[in-house]
Formats: structure tokens, sequence, C-alpha cells
């Protein structure tokens, strides 16, 4: 059997274009998820000898030998048949001159320590183990990942048993859409196909398939609704499988359109967006559309936690606290979701960096536990120059996040430096904000003022004049208003926040 690199070799000669250039679509990898069952047996067969339409832009057409690459997951669930399934597969890849990859998983292990669903780790395991074989063949062969196809199975029976599954588990248009022709790199050639069908092909053919007991125990659902609701339900429509076909079809099509529709609303309604955190418009949320804000929350609570199970009672719940204007919740696997001052805050919970309490030397810089840094220096002011306009423009140019002070009624020796106490907000601390000519007003207030979620609190930079002295700067909110600069000051204390680089 040629290697890897001489069968790509060949695959590069053959899709050359007259400029000597390579059609990398054409000569891309295609993984074949073969379990060893009649319908991965056809899938294998038809690869092999037939026209497939692998959404490549060719429509129905041969692929290329060298391009094909079977996997077969072994699921250590059935003992010897699992071993017998493995023989199988790499048997029939042989015949064909399909090289073949054989993956051993202890599924059984894997679903204990998840949600102890077989079928759901299983299913995981498999396209797991497909990507990640497409992305070790496509460095091989020299291709983009995204030009790979990994190409499974799945029949028109397939989605009809799919459809009824996630009606009776509960789903939106997506879910009863069921298995679409294509997800990114997985496509699914043979879903106009019955499996009674790729039966009949195989058997003309002579060639045998494997059959796994466990497809007819109906402790699974799939097996459930296989054997219990197919058969009734088709002695009422003889046509079921294909009028569920032509159902999920328009579903799909609908399920893009609205999907797409919701994306350009979130990306209208986002204010803040930052790892593990998005931060929208609330008011603008609950006046959407139902059916769009509830997309609109799913892909929002997807995009901060992509390994949430979401449930249609998760996505109600947000939407009652957006509709109420004000409150919280919890989402499973750590989603916070909180609405105040008209804004919905989704953060996945992540291990923040804890406040830090730390001299900053003036001058000096000071890194905080977030990535930002604190920078303060001493300087000079100009003779004759109007040291309060000056300071006001500072603070302006820089859009607060840099402020001018008197540097001795900080604390700072001008001549000798300094240093200033920079630690988290405290419980009951008071500043006298610059502007309010004097009045004092509690930390909390200036923070909910500013719209600063609870979260983030504890890590917004109070500079204190010493560890019990009192607040310079809340960064980058506001100063205290007894440090401000005046006609007096000769001696300006420049504060600044840097972002995290």
């Amino acid at each position: 059997m040629p290697s890897v690199s001489r069968r790509y070799a060949t695959s590069r000669s053959r899709f050359e274009r007259p400029s000597g250039q390579v059609d990398e679509g054409l000569a891309a990898p295609v993984v074949l998820m073969v379990s060893g069952g009649a319908d991965s047996t056809a899938l294998l067969v038809l690869a092999a000898t037939s026209a497939l339409d692998i959404d490549d832009g060719r429509g129905q057409a041969r692929i290329a030998r060298e391009r094909l690459h079977v996997l077969h997951v072994n699921h250590r669930l059935r003992g010897i048949d699992a071993e017998e399934d493995e023989e199988f597969v790499r048997d029939l890849a042989g015949r064909y001159g399909i090289p073949c990859t054989i993956r051993r998983v202890d599924v059984a292990a894997i679903a204990e320590r998840t949600d102890g669903n077989v079928e759901n780790a299983g299913r995981a395991v498999r396209y797991a183990e497909a990507t990640r074989l497409a992305n070790e063949l496509s460095e091989q062969f020299g291709t983009p990942r995204s030009a790979a196809r990994i190409l499974t199975a799945h029949t028109a029976d397939d989605r009809a048993e799919t459809f009824f599954m996630n009606a009776i588990r509960g789903t939106g248009a997506s879910g009863l859409s069921s298995i679409p022709r294509r997800r990114n790199r997985i496509v699914r050639p043979l879903l106009d196909r019955t499996h009674d069908e790729l039966c009949d092909l195989l058997r003309m053919r002579g060639i045998v398939w494997r059959e796994d007991d466990t497809n007819a125990d109906t402790h699974y659902l799939r097996a459930y609704v296989r054997h219990e609701i197919m058969p009734a339900a088709r002695r009422r429509n003889p046509r079921l499988t294909a009028s569920l076909a032509t159902t999920c079809d328009i579903l799909s099509d609908e399920d893009a359109y609205l999907t797409a529709v919701a994306a350009r609303t979130l990306r209208d309604l986002t204010r803040r967006e930052d790892a593990g955190l998005l931060v929208l418009d609330a008011a603008r949320l609950a006046a959407s559309e139902v059916a769009i804000a509830r997309r609109v929350v799913r892909q929002s609570l997807l995009a901060v936690c992509p390994e949430a199970r979401l449930e249609a009672r998760h996505v109600a719940g947000v939407l009652r606290v957006v509709a109420d204007g004000e409150g919280s919740l919890t989402i499973p696997l750590g989603v916070d979701v909180r609405v105040s001052h008209g804004l919905l805050a989704i953060r996945g919970r992540t291990d923040a960096p804890a406040p830090q309490a730390a001299w900053l030397e003036v001058p000096g810089r000071l890194a905080l536990p977030d990535g930002r840094v604190l920078a303060a220096r001493v300087v000079e002011a100009e003779p004759g120059a109007d040291v309060a306009a000056r300071a006001r423009a500072h603070a302006l140019e820089w859009e607060g996040k840099s402020v001018l002070l008197d540097a001795p009624a900080a604390g700072v020796d001008p001549a000798r430096g300094g240093r200033l106490w920079v630690d988290a907000p405290h419980p009951g601390d008071v500043l006298c904000p610059l502007g309010m000519h004097g009045q004092s007003k509690k930390v909390s207030d200036l923070l909910g003022e500013a719209r600063v979620p609870l979260p983030e609190r504890p890590l917004v930079p109070v500079v204190r004049a010493s560890p019990t002295g009192r607040i310079v700067w809340v960064a980058p909110l506001r100063a205290d208003e007894r440090v401000r600069c005046t006609p007096a000051t000769r001696w300006l204390l420049e504060l600044t926040l840097l972002r995290a680089t």
C-alpha cells in the first residue's frame, strides 16, 4: 500500500490545474466513518466504486481513491463482537485498497464520568476521533483543514428516527430539522437513501455486513423509536420517511434563515465582548420578536460556554429576567446571567484572578491581576500654566484612564517620590468624587452608577494614600476632589491605567 506522502503526490498530479496550481478541495482527505453495519458498509462501497455528492461543488462525482481513508471506532462495549466488527472493517477497507485507522475508546468509562448516557458519549467520541484524523491527514496531505470531508452513513430512516427522538426529548426548530445534510466538514451523502435500499444494494453485490445486537435493545431511545414508533407511524403513512424528509428540509432551511437573522441581531445588540463575557442591550432584546430573542439568547450562552447543555427552560429563564428588567440566574455548567441598568451580562465561570493589594512606587509601575498595569510618575508644572485646565484636558484626552493630580495632596513627596497603596474596593469605602464639590459618595454607589458588573468589582483598582488612608483614585472612574489640581499646584502626580497587552 503506498504511503500517505506518495498517495498525496499522486493526487496532486490528478488535480493540478493548467496553471500548475492544485485544487486543494479536490485533493483533500475524505474520512469515511465505518462501523461495519449495513449503512456504513454501503458508504464505503459507494465511495470506492460510485459517484457521491460530498458537497464540494461538483455534485454527484467519483472520489479519487487516494483521498479516501476509513475510520472505525471500537467502543469496547460488546466484547468479542466489537473485536470482530473491527476486523471486518479492516478487511473490507483492504479489499478496496483504502487505508484504515482503528481507534479504541472505553466509551462506558467516559459515560460514567459525564451524564451516564452511553449513546451520547459514543457519538461524541466518534466525531472527536474523526475530527482528529481529518486534521492529521490534512497536515500530511498539505491541504487546508476546511477542505477535508468527514462522511457519515446517515440515511433517510436515521433522519426520520432522529426527528421523533428530538420531539420526544423536547426541542425547537433546529432539533426538528433533524440531521443536516452538512455541518462544516461533516457530510451525509446517503441522506436521501433508505436503509432497505442500501441493504438491497449490498445483497446485489454479494457483500455481507455486521449486525449490532444493541440495535434491537429498546432500552436505547433510537431502538425504541425504530422498533416501536416508526412501525406504528408507517401504518398510518406508508411514505412516512419521504414525508419527514421533506419536513426536515423545510425546517432546516427556515432554521438556517432564522439563525442568520439572530446572528445579525446579536451583533447589533452586543455592547461588550471579552473572554467569557458578553454584554447585550437588554431593552432592545426585550423588544425583539420572541423567535429571534430566543435564538439570540441561545447563541449568546453558547458563545460564552460552548459546552453548556441548554434546554428551553434555560433560555426562557433568561428572557424572563430580561422582561423584568432586573435580576439574575445561573445556567448549568456555570453561566451567570444578570440584568441591570438596561444591560444583559452573560458570564462564564472562569478562574478569575484574585484581587491584589500592593504598593505602587512613585515613579513606578504595578502589574494588576487581570493583566492591566498601573503607572505613576511626578511631573513639574510649567511656570504660568493653567494647571487645572491642563488636568481637565488630560482626563478628556485619556477618557479617564489617566489623571493628573496634586502630588503633595496625594501624599507623594515631589523630591523623594513615594508610594501609594493599591487594592480592591472595601465595604463602606467613601470618597469625595471630583466635580461634586466636596460631597461624599460610597464607592459601591459609584461602581453601580458606572454599571460595573458585580463579579468585576473586586478587580477595580482603588489607589489610596496608604493602606488605611483616603482614596486618591478609583481607576478609571473618578479621582477624589481633595487631590485635584489647583492654580497653586506645582507638582503633578500622573496616574495611568494601561490595558493588558
